[in-house]
């Protein structure tokens, strides 16, 4: 195996467990090692600090398997996707669909696997861990003993790692429509053209506390609705819903699922929210309950000024549309844009449209989506529930 020494800097931050080393953070390293190999990662001075996989292409040059010296073999692999199996065991009594593997949260960097009803949906997305691919079916063939594995790879970050992109069932038969359960709801997930690994899983817990502020003849909206997971909670708790999303796809899936549960039809709006929100400004519609769950808007710091004016954009504009006493559940699913910002923001709109906002409720993603302290970038899904006061 290959050994790579890093920066003062670096050692102090692997030392407390973070798995990344960047570039401008390595000291010296082999020159023979090539892309996607293993190597030995020392400190600055020579002492063992882990163990993990090289691409020179990435910003994030190395990342780390343990921090144990080891063999990265078949009996590490099938060792660490049994531990995350395990791990997420008491989710099964709230849903038959949820994350088994969460890349760095779970030691397996470039690994997500979800499962959905006896379906595994994976996403092998750097070159390091490709290299491992034969052990990780293995394993999760072993483990989760599925019906059906699907990949569902980004292939916009294999591209960034030198691989190319890759998709479609890679290990028995997996249908065109799984059926999952989520605390009594029912959902046709779609593993081979829905978004991501198939369904937002990192909301699951968010979905249940949301409609725990729902009563009977409410008036919900679902704005960025996705497959209508928040809505159709609310839905079976006695709310009429109207779903908003730009995507043609994800709004045939919320009529599907209304219909998998034997609801009665619901408004169901395709546009973007942005103009949707400013049309019900100007109307006099007005709901009981919001909920804003837009796709990333900060990827990266420097997006972080722009991300805020929208999403005070549309804070502003449910605040608008709210009646008094009125809920609306605000996320962000960047690291960039976490609950301290999510706070402020909601400070600066209730000031600016003279109004009280009371905080009900803090949230993060699902245990199946674990943040990890030494980790930053694993708490990434934040949220805030508000509740509107006017005197």
């Amino acid at each position: 195996m290959h050994t790579l020494r890093v920066t003062k800097a670096s050692s102090h931050k692997l030392q407390s467990r973070f798995c990344w080393v960047y570039r401008n953070e390595i000291a010296a390293y082999d020159e023979a090692i090539q892309d996607g190999d293993r190597v030995r990662i020392e400190s600055h001075g020579g002492a063992f600090l882990g163990i993990g996989y090289y691409n020179g292409a990435s910003e994030i040059t190395v990342r780390v398997l343990s921090f144990e010296e080891r063999s990265i073999d078949a009996a590490f692999m099938a060792q660490r996707i049994e531990r995350a199996w395990h791990k997420r065991s008491d989710l099964a009594r709230q849903s038959n669909a949820y994350r088994i593997v969460h890349a760095e949260a779970d030691m397996l960097p470039g690994l997500m696997v979800d499962y959905y009803n006896g379906y595994l949906s994976l996403q092998i997305n750097t070159l390091g861990m490709e290299r491992l691919r034969p052990w990780i079916i293995d394993a999760l063939i072993a483990v989760a003993q599925p019906k059906g594995i699907i990949e569902k790879s980004d292939a916009k970050m294999r591209r960034k790692e030198g691989l190319e992109s890759a998709g479609g069932v890679i290990w028995g038969e997996v249908p065109q429509r799984v059926v999952m359960q989520e605390r009594g709801v029912a959902f046709e997930v779609d593993l081979h053209a829905g978004q991501k690994t198939g369904f937002y899983l990192d909301q699951r817990r968010n979905r249940h506390v949301v409609s725990g502020y729902v009563r009977g003849g409410m008036r919900v909206l679902d704005c960025f609705c996705n497959a209508g997971g928040f809505g159709l909670h609310a839905l079976r708790e006695g709310a009429s819903v109207h779903f908003v999303d730009m995507s043609d796809s994800a709004l045939v899936q919320v009529a599907q699922n209304l219909t998998c549960n034997g609801f009665a039809p619901q408004t169901i709006t395709k546009a973007d929210a942005f103009d949707f929100m400013e049309a019900q400004v100007a109307s006099a519609t007005r709901y009981d309950l919001i909920v804003l769950d837009p796709p990333p808007f900060a990827k990266t710091k420097r997006e972080v000024e722009g991300a805020m004016k929208g999403m005070g954009f549309l804070l502003a504009s449910a605040v608008k549309i709210l009646e008094d006493q009125g809920i609306v559940a605000l996320f962000s699913c960047s690291h960039h844009v976490g609950i301290g910002e999510l706070l402020t923001l909601a400070l600066h709109v209730g000031t600016q449209e003279g109004v009280m906002l009371e905080v009900l409720e803090l949230l993060r993603a699902d245990a199946d989506h674990p943040y990890i302290l030494s980790i930053p970038n694993t708490d990434y899904l934040s949220g805030v529930v508000l509740r509107k006061i006017s005197f």
